[in-house]
């Protein structure tokens, strides 16, 4: 599992790297199927991860976000890799720097491992359930973990472009909420794995490969990611979507 860490860390860096590079030189912005934005950045960054993983570990299986949206489906196995190359890719449309390169690894349905690099911030977050989480700033590299909410209240992690929605109001009435900060992509998770918020509730549509890798980072640092019914959220599902789910730090 270590090593497989290493690969996901190494390839994370280098899309990032792609990433930025693509945003110095410029971009124009595409329609998927699904009417979901997508560049040539996704594009580049995909291409240079699966190739990536299918060379240092070809018995594992990749699933990757822009694979499937062209109807290339690679069966799972019971280890399996679920990639988002860009995920935030509205964020990272609109100039914002809200957005990240997922690789997270399942074994038997559960997040094992993550990388997540935010090329905008030029950190990357990386963690192995049961083992640890870490975050890399340039040369330095730090171990996080997940805190237990402040008696003064839950700090909130929420979608940039949900902020508005009722659901998401009806939710916190039932909770002391000290503060809520709106944000795209896995940078959410992120907060919560390094303790400097609490929750994070999704009430509406994700896919397996926008959560995979920061469940795993969040996990790693001792959060956890659970269904409505407060069950695990599990990986391997039909059509690769999530249902709502909330995301913890230490409860």
């Amino acid at each position: 599992m270590r090593d497989l860490l290493q690969l996901a860390v190494t390839l994370a860096a280098a899309a990032a790297a792609e990433i930025r590079a693509v945003r110095a030189g410029g971009f124009a912005v595409a329609a998927k199927a699904d009417e979901t934005p997508v560049t040539v950045a996704d594009m580049r960054a995909e291409a240079l991860i699966v190739a990536g993983l299918r060379a240092a570990a070809p018995e594992i299986p990749v699933i990757a976000e822009e694979e499937v949206a062209a109807g290339r489906v690679t069966a799972p196995s019971p280890l399996f890799w679920l990639v988002d190359p860009l995920d935030g890719t509205r964020e990272f449309a609109a100039g914002r720097d809200e957005f990240t390169v997922n690789i997270g690894l399942i074994r038997d349905g559960a997040p094992v491992l993550g990388a997540v690099a935010s090329p905008a911030l030029e950190e990357l977050h990386y963690g192995l359930v049961g083992q640890g989480a870490w975050r890399r700033r340039g040369e330095d590299e730090q171990p996080i973990s997940a805190r237990k909410a402040p008696p003064a209240g839950l700090s909130v992690m929420a979608s940039r472009h949900y902020a508005d929605a009722p659901e998401l109001a009806a939710c916190l009435a039932g909770y002391r909420v000290a503060a809520l900060c709106n944000i795209g992509s896995a940078l959410k998770f992120l907060r919560l794995a390094e303790g400097v918020a609490d929750f994070y509730p999704r009430l509406g549509r994700t896919m397996e490969w926008d959560t995979a890798a920061p469940q795993a980072v969040l996990e790693a640092a001792g959060g956890v990611v659970l269904t409505r019914d407060d069950a695990p959220l599990r990986y391997g599902k039909p059509g690769w979507e999530n249902p709502d789910f909330f995301a913890w730090g230490l409860r």
